[in-house]
Formats: C-alpha cells, sequence, structure tokens
C-alpha cells in the first residue's frame, strides 16, 4: 500500500512546518514510526492518525512533537524529545505530528495553533 504524503501548514503563524511529510494511517505503519531512521530532515515529518500517545524507545535522535485534535488545533507540545521518553496519554488529542527537533521553536507554533494538513497522494 502506496503511503500518503502531506505539508503541514501552521496558518496563524505563517509557517510552513512539514514539506515532505509521511502518513502512517495503519497499526503496522504507526508502530514502526521514525524507528530505523537516524535522523529526520528539515521538512521531513510524520503524522500518526489516531495517536494519542507517543514513545522515543529506539530512536537515534531528538525530535518535536504536536498532538492535535479533530480540527488540528496544537493541545500538547513535546519540545526535542529525546530517545527513551513517554508521553502522558493526551485524550482529547486525534494525531500526533512528529517534526525534527527545534522546528516547533523555529516555527513559533503555540498552544492552540490551527495545523492545516494537506494530504499529496
Amino acid at each position: 500500500m502506496a503511503q500518503n504524503k502531506f505539508r503541514a501548514l501552521n496558518r496563524a503563524r505563517g509557517a510552513t512546518l512539514v514539506e515532505n511529510g509521511r502518513v502512517a494511517a495503519t497499526a503496522w505503519e504507526r508502530f514502526k514510526g521514525l524507528l530505523g531512521r537516524s535522523t529526520l530532515a528539515p521538512g521531513d515529518g510524520l503524522l500518526l492518525k489516531g495517536e494519542q500517545a507517543i514513545h522515543t524507545i529506539g530512536m537515534q535522535f531528538a525530535m518535536d512533537a504536536l498532538f492535535l485534535d479533530k480540527e488540528g488545533r496544537v493541545l500538547r507540545i513535546e519540545n526535542a524529545m529525546r530517545p527513551l521518553r513517554l508521553t502522558p496519554f493526551i485524550f482529547r488529542a486525534a494525531d500526533v505530528l512528529e517534526l525534527p527537533a527545534g522546528a516547533i521553536a523555529d516555527s513559533r507554533t503555540q498552544l492552540g495553533d490551527q495545523i492545516e494538513i494537506e494530504i499529496l497522494v
């Protein structure tokens, strides 16, 4: 099955968060996530559909993460989440957007910002 590509924009800040993203919609894609990668390049990202918590166990690099509600509003921010970390469950979250470390600060993304996900299939 082909993986969907996407872009993510923070309309409130006028910032592009992801230019070359991949959607992880199936259980296997979400489980695999970013495991096996040595880095996440600027402009890359992973959208975990239907997730309410994440971990960085087995990862080789730090990353940022945004927990989004069903309208794409930012509910929680994780900055530079290092390997071997767990987040709490964010019960109102619909998706999690994983980004290169520093992307949240660079884009000035804040709680409540609206993130627009554009599927590029």
